[in-house]
């Protein structure tokens, strides 16, 4: 016989399955950076992508709007535990950035405007799972969330798609990146809660 009754512990929340393990959902759009937010004019800002034979593929912020742009509707997740669901992005698809990329390695070190770098497996960033994005819900991306453009890379925990990106170089080793040099995750899958080392 129980002698705790549903009304005292009060009711259970339903799940929603669109949240991994340990998220809770937002209706805003929670600001947090590493450090201080860069001003960057898209007169001064380039995407650069750098292989293992020093070749670099480069996109003035002209170039780069006049490349094929994909809607991306998304939900995405911070290793802080938030998550917001059903978000509006435009940007550029990674897999029309890398079409004439001739590269034998399988990861990524992505560089951002002020130094910040998070590492990034290839096979994350190709086969339609990452974008440069450029907009958020119609608007040009406001700075503090990373404008004029950042990584967008939805399926991993939010810090891998890097503010104020300006590029990739490819790697033969997964080395770590600034929060992951701090104790996070190589990967970060939040399906997997893969948070912490």
């Amino acid at each position: 016989m129980s002698f705790i009754t549903r009304g005292f512990t009060g009711r259970g929340r339903e799940r929603d399955d669109r949240l991994p393990p340990g998220q809770t959902m937002v209706g805003d759009f929670p600001v947090l950076s590493a450090g201080p937010t860069p001003d960057i004019d898209t007169a001064d800002w380039s995407f650069t992508i750098r292989t293992e034979s020093g070749t670099e593929h480069s996109w003035t912020w002209d170039e780069f709007l006049a490349l094929p742009i994909e809607d991306v509707t998304t939900d995405i997740h911070c290793v802080t535990h938030w998550s917001k669901l059903g978000t509006g992005w435009r940007g550029v698809s990674l897999d029309t950035l890398f079409a004439d990329v001739d590269t034998e390695l399988e990861y990524t070190m992505a560089h951002s405007y002020g130094g910040y770098t998070t590492n990034v497996p290839l096979d994350d960033l190709l086969d339609g799972k990452a974008w440069v994005a450029f907009e958020f819900d119609g608007e040009p991306l406001d700075p503090e969330h990373g404008g004029p453009a950042r990584l967008l890379v939805p399926h991993l925990y939010f810090w891998k798609s890097a503010k104020w990106v300006r590029g990739l170089e490819m790697m033969a080793d997964d080395e770590p990146g600034f929060w992951e040099q701090n104790g996070y995750h190589l990967r970060g899958d939040p399906w997997k809660e893969e948070r912490y080392w």
